[in-house]
């Protein structure tokens, strides 16, 4: 089952979250869960095998210049994981795709995501997906 995040839901969100991003705390990912949750202009999709929250998928839309599209806004996916056990199983699809009606109800042409250069797995997710790649960049920065 995927469903729609909503504020009852911000706990839950955040634990899936961390196993995603484990350099951050719950507690930041609680408080940027809620943000999504209640904004117009993100969603976060939860996968549920039964009565456990086995994924998830955070997507927003972006207004300024998204790598190889031509539109705005663009939906974009900001974050898709499933629990090891349950991969392979269409929940990352579904989510996905509840990411993308989400984003066409907004208004968008167009949906986006990435990934870094080295992420081997999330590429073939991404292709698997039916996303076409549309440029590798390498990112510089300088203190000043």
């Amino acid at each position: 089952m995927i469903k729609q995040a909503v504020q009852e839901d911000t706990q839950i969100a955040a634990q899936l979250a961390l196993l995603l991003w484990p350099n951050h705390t719950l507690s930041e990912f609680a408080e940027e869960m809620a943000e999504f949750i209640a904004s117009e202009s993100a969603a976060i999709f939860l996968a549920f095998q039964g009565t456990e929250a086995v994924g998830f998928a955070q997507c927003q839309l972006r207004t300024d210049y998204v790598e190889g599209t031509n539109s705005s806004p663009v939906g974009y996916l900001e974050g898709l994981f499933v629990k090891e056990g349950y991969r392979q199983h269409g929940f990352a699809k579904q989510l996905v795709t509840s990411c993308e009606q989400w984003a066409k109800t907004k208004g968008c042409k167009e949906f986006a995501s990435d990934c870094e250069l080295d992420n081997t797995e999330s590429l073939a997710v991404h292709l698997k997906l039916g996303f076409s790649e549309a440029n590798r960049i390498i990112c510089f920065t300088k203190s000043l």
